[in-house]
């Protein structure tokens, strides 16, 4: 097997329902719920109009600039997939535009992230099919490889195993590996729930923050009233 120019079989990857789960909950009560730890860098913005995204993850990883892996990996991905590809940050040349991302949304996917540039902007930004990309540029991509399909990646330091749990929404991405997704999972629900009861004393006034003197005064800190 040649490393640098191989397709692999994903071996596994999440439950449907387990993405659901996920989909209701917001990405910061996710991260907050991994120790504030991982995540696919600033640049990674959401293209698209509106709307957050959850599926496992078929990876990608390609030559900066070059899509050919990429148009194998949109014909194996299954339905409610989100293909993940490592670009190399590159933004130099586009890896996808309409006329991809046309057949991507007809196959039933939940998205695609590319850690490199995309083109036609404005169409991605009229759909609400999500789309996180690096940045924007009108260069076209080679499609001379190489290139390797569902093998582990990295964007940012966070590491993407084919199969894991992918989240994104306007604060950015986060994944979420196969063998933790259970307890992320409960721990990011009591997360939300406890963010929602805040929220409820916000709005009557009655939120108490008597907290903050509490960790002053442990810190030895000096002018507290």
């Amino acid at each position: 097997m040649s490393v640098g120019f191989r397709i692999l079989k994903r071996q596994r990857k999440v439950a449907a329902d387990v993405v659901e789960r996920f989909a209701r909950l917001p990405v910061a009560n996710v991260s907050d719920s991994m120790s504030r730890m991982t995540a696919a860098g600033a640049r990674l913005r959401p293209r698209h109009q509106s709307g957050g995204m959850a599926g496992p993850a078929l990876t990608v990883k390609t030559r900066p600039g070059d899509n050919l892996m990429l148009h194998k990996a949109m014909a194996m991905a299954e339905p409610g997939d989100v293909i993940v590809v490592d670009a190399g940050s590159d933004l130099t040349n586009a890896l996808i535009g309409e006329m991809m991302l046309m057949r991507i949304i007809k196959s039933g996917l939940a998205g695609i992230v590319i850690d490199g540039a995309v083109r036609d902007a404005g169409f991605i930004r009229a759909q609400t099919f999500p789309v996180f990309a690096a940045g924007v540029t009108h260069r076209g991509p080679y499609k001379n490889g190489p290139g390797e399909i569902n093998v582990p990646i990295a964007i940012d330091g966070m590491v993407i195993e084919p199969g894991d749990l992918i989240i994104g929404d306007d604060d950015g991405l986060l994944c979420v590996p196969f063998d933790h997704v259970d307890g992320v999972l409960k721990a990011a629900t009591a997360k939300y729930q406890a963010e929602q009861k805040q929220i409820a004393n916000i709005k009557a006034g009655t939120h108490d923050s008597s907290w903050v003197d509490k960790a002053l005064r442990e810190l030895n800190c000096e002018g507290l009233d």
